[in-house]
């Protein structure tokens, strides 16, 4: 068994994909990739201004993968956990940017009241379980996600996301055994955004191609593109339905690039301007903008029009954060479990 195999049958090409998938998908798809750009612009704007403090991990360029595999979800009985950069999951599970900017700003209208920050976001009723600082962390918790839907006879997924600095974690190799003896319906997905922090993973690896690393533990792998949401989505509609009905494991390596640094405070002097330049042309977002576009599937007006409505949104989720109390100082004391 292959991650691609299906019960759905076979994907369309690249070239039919826009037509295949109709207007209305894409559309949504590009909403939700531009509504990330344009909030983790915001984000990185505030920040420059103070009004964000901490941590701070953008998204940028990473787009297409998670919308394209969440949008393969069903949230009613699926679940998403992934690391410390995670702002664009969130929006991607549907949360509202709103509550993610006042949570950046630790504002007690945030989704974690202001208590997480930039690292955890979290909406239990939407089924995304964070946001998670510690490296590698996230990657055993959706693994008891997994053994609980199945302990419950339930039938969700769980998608499972970090980083290619994680996947050398001692917890990423002790979950992937488990959830194959267990047989657990979990999907790892590795982001291999190509730096752990400042360092080029092929440095750190005796591998380099990560996809293979599940067949230690009998767990198929694959490579996906993570610049083409459309692959990115095809792929993992395929994969979940595959998933859902074994109740087994899959690992993807998702190859995708950041252009911004690892945090705020990374200037990124590790790479060049001509690296940077190149993966800048395979911008997930112009990739698909041309494809609807070959498709007659969209103008420039209505792009522009989408573009002006992702901006006004993040513009509007700054002013709320800003409008937004500080958290009470007995609010220390709530939500704590002992």
């Amino acid at each position: 068994m292959s991650p691609s195999s299906s019960t759905k049958g076979a994907r369309p090409s690249a070239g039919s994909a826009a037509q295949a998938y109709g207007k209305e998908l894409l559309t949504r798809l590009l909403r939700e990739m531009m509504l990330i750009r344009r909030f983790e612009e915001k984000a990185g704007q505030m920040y420059g201004l103070r009004k964000i403090g901490g941590f701070c991990h953008l998204y940028i360029g990473q787009e297409a993968v998670a919308v394209g595999t969440i949008a393969a979800l069903d949230l009613a009985k699926d679940y998403v956990i992934t690391g410390y950069r995670d702002h664009g999951h969130a929006l991607a599970c549907g949360m509202s940017p709103n509550t993610i900017m006042a949570e950046l700003y630790g504002k007690a209208t945030g989704c974690s009241k202001g208590k997480g920050g930039s690292m955890h976001m979290y909406d239990a009723a939407r089924h995304m379980l964070g946001g998670n600082g510690i490296v590698g962390s996230q990657i055993p918790v959706a693994t008891g996600v997994a053994l609980k839907i199945k302990y419950r006879n339930e039938n969700g997924v769980v998608l499972c996301y970090f980083g290619d600095g994680a996947i050398h974690q001692g917890a990423f190799h002790e979950s992937m055994n488990l959830a194959k003896i267990y047989k657990l319906p979990v999907v790892f997905i590795c982001e291999n955004n190509h730096y752990g922090m400042g360092t080029d993973y092929k440095r750190v690896s005796s591998v380099e191609d990560f996809s293979i690393m599940g067949a230690s533990y009998g767990i198929p792998g694959k490579k996906v593109n993570g610049m083409d949401v459309l692959t990115v989505y095809g792929e993992f509609v395929d994969a979940i339905a595959t998933v859902r009905k074994s109740g087994e494991p899959l690992f993807y390596e998702i190859d995708t690039y950041r252009y911004r640094g690892h945090s705020m405070s990374d200037p990124a002097h590790y790479r060049t301007k001509e690296e940077l330049d190149e993966y800048k042309e395979q911008d997930p977002i112009l990739i698909l903008k041309k494809q609807m576009s070959e498709a007659k599937l969209l103008t420039e007006d209505e792009y522009g029009q989408i573009d002006e409505e992702m901006t006004d949104l993040s513009n509007k989720a700054a002013d709320f954060a800003d409008a937004s109390p500080e958290p009470e100082i007995d609010s220390l004391y709530e939500d704590v479990l002992a």
